[in-house]
């Protein structure tokens, strides 16, 4: 589905919905210190946040995110200006998608979503894990992992300047910024995952994908090592290992959001190099710690403005829109009746 003239948007609830706080593994909402403290306070001392100074740090954290947030737009686009003009890539291959760097099983899977009965050929050849509707296939030749992950650690060195994935993962690279998007990630969203996304989610807007954020993030001994239980904000998420060497770190999965906690229960699923993981974005999900090595995380949050127009899948409410940069989060002003109002939550 192209969108290359389409203006996107992020909800006004990126700035104040979401913000994790990493000592107390919390996600919290923050509109004014009266309502926070009201609202997790509380909590926050039964997770050992008992000291003024504790609880002012955190203030002090926050106020930190909503500002990199608030200027997110203006910043990435200056990053990826000086990215532009002063970077010289190790292997520019790897910027153009070529479809000798999907593994041919995967190929077989798109071809198989074109044929009369799409549903059941694709079911045939995709592996489904324990996890409720978590599709696990071979997705990159081994060759092309290598080179990309060696062109993300060119990049990490170079003096260009780097911005975080997101405010949970703290190492990793933007790749619309590095200049993957036109030419890798979005012919790779729709001329190959489109169909896959289709037959395996058309209720959560998998037919109507329309933009996406993309990026890595790497785990090392010595700086991430896991990533806490959430939720993503995508309707359909990639998530494809594509190296180093590494050992444990499996994924978890539980159920989708809206499902309490004590209801739960997770299912562990192993990340191997090369293959990739589809799930639904709302399904809740972590990452158990590697022990050894280091891992690079290719994630796409795949993005349908039909859902998400709707209802915005971060704070649950209609979207109050705001101007954005390239996809933005996603939102449209476009205003279509999805088939299915909501994602089925087993």
């Amino acid at each position: 589905m192209s969108s290359r003239n389409t203006q996107f948007y992020i909800c006004k609830c990126f700035t104040t919905e979401n913000i994790f706080l990493e000592e107390y593994k919390l996600h919290v909402s923050f509109v004014s210190e009266q309502q926070f403290r009201r609202d997790y306070g509380a909590l926050l001392r039964s997770l050992g946040c008992v000291t003024e100074h504790q609880f002012e740090d955190v203030l002090q954290e926050i106020s930190q995110e909503v500002g990199r947030r608030q200027c997110l737009g203006v910043t990435s686009a200056e990053r990826a200006a000086a990215i532009k003009e002063e970077y010289q890539p190790l292997h520019p291959h790897v910027y153009h998608l070529q479809e000798s760097y999907l593994a041919p099983k995967f190929l077989q899977m798109v071809e198989s979503c074109g044929s009369r009965d799409s549903s059941e050929g694709l079911t045939d050849l995709i592996e489904e894990e324990a996890a409720s509707r978590v599709y696990r296939f071979p997705m990159f030749e081994k060759s092309f992992c290598v080179d990309l992950v060696e062109e993300l650690e060119h990049f990490e060195r170079s003096s260009a300047p780097k911005g975080r994935p997101n405010s949970m993962n703290h190492y990793g690279i933007l790749l619309d910024e590095l200049g993957f998007d036109e030419g890798l990630i979005t012919p790779l969203r729709e001329r190959y995952l489109h169909p896959l996304t289709s037959v395996l989610y058309p209720d959560c807007g998998g037919r109507c994908l329309d933009s996406h954020k993309a990026f890595v993030v790497k785990y090392d001994m010595k700086e991430d090592l896991d990533l806490s239980y959430h939720y993503d904000n995508a309707e359909v998420t990639l998530n494809v290992s594509l190296g180093k060497d590494f050992t444990d770190g499996n994924l978890y999965f539980g159920d989708m959001k809206q499902v309490p906690l004590n209801e739960t229960e997770c299912s562990e699923v192993e990340h191997r190099v090369t293959e990739g993981l589809l799930h639904r974005g709302q399904q809740m999900h972590g990452a158990l710690p590697i022990s050894s090595g280091q891992r690079w995380n290719l994630i796409i949050w795949m993005r349908a403005s039909q859902e998400r127009n709707q209802l915005c899948p971060m704070c649950s409410r209609r979207p109050t829109l705001v101007e954005g940069v390239g996809f933005a989060d996603g939102f449209t002003k476009e205003t279509h009746t999805p088939a299915n109002t909501s994602c089925v939550l087993t």
